[in-house]
């Protein structure tokens, strides 16, 4: 079976910005994905290293700061909830599938390597950042926040310098 088409960008942008206003108007903050990660690091060092987790300046401050299970965290739900939603939109739209896509001089390797380590960087970044693409660039553009607006030129820019230095892993 064919796979379906994809949905209008233009129609998908409208709808990223609608669901990011109920967010802003329900919980009073926009989408981010970074502190989920934060939630999980934090609640796995806190089983596997109670003591480390007390004496630790970072982790006692988060503690103090979020009491309970860092866990119950609603950006833990919405990254559960967007893994599930891809993957029943995949189903829906028959794209479910396992495959490296990949330039026609990149190999296997290069391609995890590459994604391994952009992976890295981009996480290590948000960190260094307060806060990941969504919650800096697309949150903050649409309260028109000066920074969020930087963001996403910095995001983008950085992108096309470095896409060129890249280029004949993915043109013939």
């Amino acid at each position: 079976m064919k796979p379906k088409p994809f949905m209008n960008p233009y129609l998908a942008g409208f709808l990223l910005g609608l669901v990011l206003l109920a967010t802003i108007y329900i919980t009073g903050r926009g989408l981010g994905a970074s502190g989920a990660l934060k939630s999980v690091v934090l609640s796995t060092v806190e089983n596997v290293a109670p003591k480390h987790a007390e004496e630790g300046l970072y982790y006692s401050e988060h503690t103090e700061s979020n009491p309970g299970s860092p866990l119950v965290n609603w950006l833990v739900f919405e990254v559960i909830g967007v893994v599930i939603g891809a993957f029943i939109s995949g189903l829906i739209a028959n794209r479910v599938g396992f495959k490296f896509e990949k330039g026609p001089r990149a190999t296997n390797t290069v391609r995890i390597i590459g994604a391994i380590a952009g992976g890295a960087l981009f996480g290590f970044g948000s960190q260094l950042g307060r806060g990941c693409t969504s919650g800096s660039a697309l949150s903050g553009m649409a309260v028109l926040s000066f920074g969020g607006i930087i963001t996403m030129l910095a995001i983008f820019g950085g992108a096309y310098a470095l896409a060129y230095f890249f280029r004949k892993l993915w043109l013939k």
